[in-house]
């Protein structure tokens, strides 16, 4: 590559990283780029850690014969086969021994330095490049304090000298971009994980200044979980945590599934919200929730009773109304949430399911506002909710109906 290829380069991973292209993307394009300026690319893998609940970080993949650059996430790497294949990698031996670039021939045959060599020598790939571009401390997020990258040729030759003083030269370039989108896209993880996923979208659209709110009519959903007082207090400390995650992922993955928004998780207690224009669909999205919600939580107490852990059922209260939906809170620290009357109705109205023994209650307002025939409702009565000024009629499914 000529001095004005790599410019050349180098300039178009700068705005594509300014434009917040995505990894995928920003490998692809790198790529395709490189082998049309010389470079005898066979495949390129760049991986970088991230932060996020369940994966530790994203893999990238580009092949010369194929279309376009995919994507893996991986899960930890610190125990079983995953954590085996990181221990015999090139890059563990360049982490341990404080190294940024590994050049190694991969032999037509004989003994192998690494096991994933044996894949190579199969691809008829010659020559393989390792690269690690690392962050400084302060730039570290995490796990995620470095890119990684490797590079393969099948060319008989292999790379050249000034190939590989090209690729050291471009790597932090391309890797700045990528650590860009990491950033971007953790960012929305974070907010999406810790505030819901509504919410965590308009805090990064901008909605972050204190007292922003809006007036919206949605249907509440607020859950808690039967018993569980006495469960927290007679079940070993060392379950409580896990029951909670337990219990959390069934309602909550049902929530989700039916386009419902979790706003809090108040130890047992879920609170959410199914915003939508016409609420018919609001109110019938709530109760498949509601269905799912419940037959996730049946298979998951059959799991538990088989174990012989701690099981218990769900409490749900559903309602109707009016609430402000915005920032709420001091100077330094704000929470994006729902208030206003209609937010301690709803969770009367759960509380009331123990006084009346139904597992699912509902207002006046939400079962007057699911379309006909959609649903049958059954009274219980109309009762004295605390801190609220007028009496409540309330609703349970009819399920003789």
């Amino acid at each position: 590559m000529t001095e004005a290829e790599i410019a050349k380069l180098a300039s178009w991973l700068a705005k594509a990283g300014l434009e917040g292209k995505m990894e995928t993307l920003l490998l692809e394009g790198f790529c395709s780029r490189a082998a049309a300026a010389g470079l005898p690319l066979l495949r390129v893998i760049l991986f970088i850690d991230t932060l996020h609940p369940i994966h530790e970080g994203r893999a990238f993949r580009w092949e010369r014969e194929k279309p376009e650059a995919t994507l893996t996430e991986y899960g930890r790497t610190s125990e079983g086969e995953a954590a085996e294949r990181w221990r015999t990698s090139p890059f563990f031996r360049m982490l341990t021994e404080g190294e940024s670039v590994l050049r190694r021939r991969v032999p037509a045959e004989g003994d192998l330095e690494f096991p994933m060599f044996a894949e190579y020598r199969e691809a008829s790939i010659t020559d393989f490049l390792a690269i690690i571009n690392r962050f400084a401390e302060d730039g570290a997020i995490g796990e995620m304090d470095c890119v990684y990258s490797a590079w393969t040729t099948d060319r008989p030759e292999g790379f050249t000298e000034e190939e590989i003083g090209a690729l050291k030269r471009l790597a932090p370039f391309l890797g700045l971009a990528m650590k860009s989108a990491s950033l971007a896209r953790i960012a929305a993880t974070l907010v999406e994980t810790y505030l819901g996923r509504d919410a965590g979208r308009r805090v990064l659209r901008g909605r972050i200044e204190r007292g922003v709110a809006d007036r919206i009519k949605t249907v509440l959903w607020f859950s808690d979980l039967r018993n569980y007082t006495r469960i927290s207090e007679t079940a070993p400390p060392e379950e409580i945590i896990p029951l909670l995650n337990d219990y959390a992922d069934a309602v909550v993955s049902s929530i989700h599934e039916h386009d419902g928004d979790v706003l809090k998780l108040i130890g047992d207690g879920v609170l959410a919200i199914f915003p939508a224009e016409e609420r018919s669909r609001a109110c019938a999205a709530a109760l498949d929730a509601a269905g799912a919600a419940q037959e996730a939580v049946a298979a998951l107490n059959a799991r538990r009773f088989e174990s012989g852990l701690p099981a218990t059922e769900m409490y749900l209260g559903l309602h109707l109304g009016e609430v402000f939906y915005g920032n709420i809170g001091s100077k330094e620290r704000l929470d994006f949430t729902v208030v206003g009357p209609a937010v301690n109705e709803v969770s009367r109205i759960a509380a009331m399911c123990r006084s009346v023994d139904q597992p699912i209650l509902v207002s006046a307002a939400f079962a007057a506002s699911v379309a006909d025939n959609r649903r049958a409702f059954a009274s219980v009565g109309r009762f004295a909710l605390r801190g609220v000024g007028k009496p409540q009629e309330l609703f349970t499914l009819d399920l003789l109906a």
